[in-house]
């Protein structure tokens, strides 16, 4: 099986997956009403600077304001001058150009760079900077050297700013070198001008569509197709790739078979599957990720796996496994931040570097920058991946309305010795007539057959009559104590 890229286009959304070696590896979501601000350039106004936490809200014509903190502030790092408080550099109303470098995530607003930097597809220009780097995916030093040197010679006499080269530009031609550098000069004359036009807020460079930088960003050598299921979309995918990409032209391909295609791929189960705590592995054991507000957890389970000649060997294949299952799990889930392994003690010190490795491998082909720090004296792997979008979770879900995101509710006996404890204190400040219960029908049903008894002992206690009345559109924690 080989590499394919495919893209679900409706009106509403546009989903991307991609496949590697018929396997689910990545999903990317971009919804029309809430495409994501990350590479955005707005002229900004400061809203209020904080020098106690050495940062401002800058006011980019969203609702919540946007955050710039002191070291993004691109004039604080040059020519190695020490930093200056950003109470020196930025006052109230200034106006600047900024760059999103984090959406909004939960209740924090976008993150913000004084640096500006423009992707292409081979290069990513610093028009503020003046050196050469190069992608820390291309390990060999010779090689490094190599392309700078033939980025050198494709830029014109006298030309500004730095460069980063990226990972696809290993096998790119001096046409190819020269092409990107024109159209991100293009671009960045286009930002200046707006930048020097339009007034504070404004929005004066927006991201490529998610199926542009699909074209742009991820389709590689070894992608062999790019399957796509909506004429509209493929022309204008086509159009795109005939002015900047002509390699990937023939990789473009109209999907119009009559089963939809992330079904007939098995991507719509999939995303089921990514949403749910629990991943199964092959061998029997189980992965369970939660994913709290601070960092993500994934703790690894044997379950029913006896398979190793030994108990040291049951554990060392359910983590091997455990680690390659992990890696995709992050990349398919986007999950980011500060993340916990917590895989199966292992006394074996041969067998805890086996998997470290394994993982350590597993996660080179994430496309987002991940650290790992090892295991640590508890066992644990800590790793951090950069977060710089929802996860599919908070693109897709939110809270549950009936435990409020806490993944459980309280038992409906719970529930009636709650409403026992309410009716009490209501006895004592009001002389009602009788009480009526408003309950969900779990909790009705405990009243009548096993709280039966306390229910009676109760209604005695307080010389009240008690009523039950079941109310359907109730959850289990709802409930209402009516005086009559």
């Amino acid at each position: 099986m080989s590499d394919e890229i495919l893209l679900n286009v409706t009106p509403q959304e546009t989903r991307v997956s991609i496949m590697h070696q018929g396997v689910v590896q990545e999903l990317h979501i971009e919804r029309a009403s809430q495409r994501g601000m990350v590479s955005n350039v707005y002229v900004g106004r400061v809203k209020r600077v904080l020098p106690g936490m050495q940062s401002a809200f800058i006011d980019i014509g969203w609702e919540r304001s946007a955050f710039l903190h002191v070291a993004d502030i691109w004039e604080n790092n040059v020519n190695g001058e020490p930093e200056k408080p950003i109470e020196k550099v930025l006052f109230e109303g200034q106006t600047l150009l900024v760059q999103v470098i984090k959406d909004p995530i939960g209740t924090k607003g976008a993150r913000l760079s004084t640096q500006i930097s423009i992707a292409g597809r081979l290069l990513v220009y610093l028009p503020q900077e003046t050196h050469i780097g190069v992608s820390q995916r291309i390990e060999s030093e010779e090689e490094r050297e190599q392309l700078r040197a033939k980025l050198q010679q494709a830029l014109p006499p006298e030309h500004q700013g730095g460069y980063i080269i990226r990972t696809l530009a290993e096998s790119a031609s001096d046409t190819e070198f020269q092409a990107d550098i024109a159209y991100l000069d293009k671009l960045w004359l286009n930002l200046q001008h707006q930048s020097k036009t339009q007034s504070a807020p404004a929005l004066i460079y927006q991201e490529l569509p998610l199926s542009l930088r699909v074209l742009r960003d991820l389709v590689s050598e070894e992608t062999t197709r790019v399957l796509i299921d909506s004429r509209e979309t493929h022309d204008r995918m086509i159009a795109f790739a005939n002015d900047y990409i002509n390699s990937a032209v023939p990789k473009l391909s109209h999907y119009i078979g009559e089963r939809p295609l992330f079904d007939l791929y098995g991507v719509e189960e999939e995303i089921e599957r990514a949403l749910s705590r629990r991943v199964d592995l092959k061998s029997g054991g189980y992965l369970i990720i939660d994913q709290t507000e601070a960092l993500t957890t994934v703790d690894v389970n044997t379950g029913g796996f006896v398979g190793g000649r030994t108990f040291d060997d049951t554990i060392f294949k359910t983590n091997l496994e455990a680690a390659q299952v992990i890696a995709r799990q992050l990349r398919l889930r986007n999950l980011g931040g500060i993340i916990i392994c917590d895989f199966i003690d292992m006394d074996n010190i041969e067998h805890r570097d086996a998997v470290l490795e394994e993982f350590t491998k597993m996660l080179a082909r994430d496309h987002t920058r991940t650290t790992v720090h090892g295991f640590s004296p508890l066992g644990l792997i800590e790793m951090t991946r950069k977060r710089t979008r929802e996860s599919l979770a908070h693109v897709l879900c939110e809270p549950c309305p009936t435990c409020q995101g806490r993944g459980e509710i309280k038992t409906a006996q719970t529930i009636c010795f709650e409403i026992m404890r309410e009716i009490m204190r209501e006895a004592r400040q009001f002389n009602a007539r009788e009480f009526r219960i408003l309950a969900s029908q779990p909790v009705i049903d405990l009243f009548l057959d096993e709280e039966s008894q306390s229910l009676a002992q109760l209604s005695d206690f307080i010389q009240k009559s008690v009523a039950l009345q079941v109310e359907t559109n109730y959850c289990q924690e709802q409930y209402d104590v009516i005086l009559m």
